[in-house]
Order: structure tokens, then C-alpha cells, then sequence
């Protein structure tokens, strides 16, 4: 099933999310529709508000991006509780996008490097340390599941030069080639 995106202007996308249980039904059929919602959207990472589920869920596929980066070919995850617990010192300076944020393209800061700690769909834990790409994607989406999005990272001169066209699609004023839902 293809889930309508939330649009920024949405609350929860500010939300910090809730914990997932073992107890969840049907978890694996939504991070199925999760997966399927995302490449539909033309998406290489969806969290779970973004579908308007206040759960701490995101999925990831960045294998579009192996030609630059060999790490990124078949890194295709889900992750459930996740917790960044190690950052590096170095930062790099990307270009990120939002299936929340159409059409919105902004150069981000991040840590080039990460540990991570989560779940999987079935509940098995995994520890990883991500760097490139991966980590990039992981970041961007652990974000939404505590109520942040790219922009939060943008310096304040930046966020004042994006203001207006982040009003007006809170306003419902964007344009998108997927199916979007804005709530209050």
C-alpha cells in the first residue's frame, strides 16, 4: 500500500516519535508499504511520521548511490529504535531534499561518521558504524523521528532566506509528483 506523504506544516513532523513494541501489528506488512511508499515516491529513505505514524521506525535504500559511493550499493534497511550514540568531529557539507519538503533542496552539515544501534522489522539488534552516504541518509531520517527536519540544520540567515516558501507549503502551496497529505 502507497501511503500518502506528510507535508511540512504537519505536526507530526514535529513530534519526537514513539517507541515501537514487539507487540505492533502487522509491523512487517508497514515497513513493507513504508519501502513501496518510498520508491514510489522516488524516495531513498522514509521515516514512519512522514506517513503519519508517530513511531520511532525509518527505512533506507541508498543503492542509487553506489556510483559514488561502493559502500551505499545494496544498503537497503529498516530500523526500529534506533540509537545514534558515536558522531565524528568531521563534518561534511551535502545537498539534501524531503519527500516532506518538495521541491526544497538546501547544502546541510553532517557528521561524515556514525554508530548506530537498532532493531530490525523482526526484532533482531544490530550496531553498525556508517559513514558516506549511509550515514548521511540514517541522520536524515533518525531526525524526523525526533521531530526534526533538514532545514533545522540550515544556518539562521538560510532559514530566514527559505521562510516564505517554507510558509507557503505549510499553507499547502507545493507541488509534488506523489501523493502528499498536510495536516495541522
Amino acid at each position: 500500500m502507497v501511503y500518502p506523504i506528510y507535508i511540512y506544516g504537519s505536526s507530526v513532523l514535529r513530534s519526537e516519535a514513539e517507541p515501537v513494541t514487539q507487540e505492533y501489528p502487522n509491523l512487517e506488512q508497514l515497513v513493507a508499504d513504508m519501502f513501496e511508499t518510498m520508491y514510489a515516491s522516488d524516495g531513498v529513505g522514509l521515516a514512519a511520521p512522514q506517513i503519519g505514524k508517530s513511531l520511532r521506525l525509518f527505512v533506507v535504500d541508498v543503492s542509487p548511490f553506489a556510483s559514488d559511493d561502493p559502500a551505499a550499493g545494496g544498503f537497503r534497511r529498516v530500523f526500529v529504535n534506533p540509537e545514534i550514540y558515536e558522531v565524528s568531529d568531521e563534518e561534511v557539507l551535502m545537498g539534501e531534499g524531503c519527500l516532506s519538503l518538495p521541491g526544497l533542496h538546501e547544502e546541510v552539515y553532517r557528521p561524515e561518521r556514525i554508530r548506530i544501534r537498532y532493531f530490525d522489522e523482526h526484532f533482531t539488534p544490530h550496531d553498525e558504524e556508517l559513514d558516506g552516504w549511509r550515514a548521511r541518509a540514517v541522520q536524515h531520517e533518525y531526525d524526523h523521528i525526533d521531530g526534526v527536519v533538514f532545514t533545522d540544520h540550515l544556518s539562521p540567515l538560510r532559514r530566514t532566506l527559505i521562510r516564505n516558501k517554507l510558509a507557503a507549503m505549510a499553507r499547502g502551496k507545493y507541488s509534488a509528483a506523489y501523493r502528499t497529505k498536510l495536516t495541522r
